[in-house]
């Protein structure tokens, strides 16, 4: 990916959302902006409404009251398809490959918002897919057939398919489930070189604590569909905040090192261990 100054500004905000799925509202009263050069990431209990607020940043789920729109002030509701997907994408839980395509083939699916209406034209595309596939370690696998991969190995490929969107704004969703420790270190520095060095602004939901702590500017504490805590690392990742989201003991502290944020979760079996020390 490479800085295009033809973009208009990235970003995204949500003002007072809720999203509901039928009677059932499942994010209440939601405001989040995601920045240009900026990683935003979602934290919270299983249940907690950080995939479904992701989704209707993507204009996936649209929201039953309140508004979404980009920084420039463009409505989502008012772009088409092809438009949208040129500025945003979201790499979802839920994917279902299509058969018999390889590793190359899937990540190329990424550039469709970029292809010409009535043809297969896209000048940028080669070099984005080989861009793509280099930064999530691909290009040694590249013409395999998806089906043969692994939980780890087929992640990498949607996260690439992804990257070769080129788009100012890119949600994750949960992007280092299923990948062993390499590959999770590896992603979450693709995320910041993604905000640091393109300027694009990166929201994510995780579920390891320590991992939003590393990447993110921003943290969003969701619990049962409202964000209770908003801010920097450090002011929202407290025991306090934290015991109460996820109903356990949570301690916090931080590296001597290099003072960055360790968390753990106090449960019977770390209590027992520490007891007979």
């Amino acid at each position: 990916m490479s800085p295009n100054p033809s973009r208009p500004p990235a970003g995204v905000r949500a003002r007072e959302i809720d999203v509901a799925y039928g009677r059932d509202v499942v994010v209440r009263a939601a405001s989040i902006s995601l920045e240009a050069g900026a990683v935003t990431a979602l934290i919270g209990p299983n249940g907690s409404g950080k995939s479904t607020l992701l989704r209707a940043l993507a204009r996936l789920h649209p929201p039953a009251s309140g508004e979404v729109s980009f920084a420039d002030g463009a409505d989502l509701r008012a772009l088409s398809g092809r438009d949208l997907a040129r500025r945003i994408t979201l790499l979802s839980q839920q994917r279902t490959a299509p058969g018999g395509l390889s590793v190359r083939e899937l990540v190329e699916f990424g550039r469709h918002p970029h292809r010409s209406r009535w043809g297969a034209r896209d000048p940028g595309g080669p070099a984005a897919v080989l861009r793509a596939m280099e930064l999530t370690g691909l290009t040694p696998i590249a013409d395999r057939p998806v089906r043969s991969l692994s939980g780890g190995q087929a992640q990498r490929v949607w996260l690439a398919s992804c990257l070769a969107q080129d788009t100012e704004l890119l949600l994750l969703d949960e992007p280092t489930t299923f990948l062993d420790l390499r590959y999770q270190v590896e992603i979450l520095d693709v995320i910041r070189d993604l905000a640091d060095r393109h300027g694009v602004g990166v929201g994510v939901v995780l579920h390891d604590l320590d991992q939003a702590a590393a990447v993110a500017d921003r943290v969003l504490l969701l619990e049962s569909g409202r964000i209770t805590a908003a801010g920097v690392p450090g002011d929202v990742l407290t025991a306090e905040n934290l015991t109460s989201a996820y109903g356990i003991r949570v301690e916090v502290g931080t590296e001597p090192g290099d003072g960055r944020i360790r968390t753990r979760a106090v449960g019977r079996f770390n209590t027992a261990r520490t007891a007979s020390a």
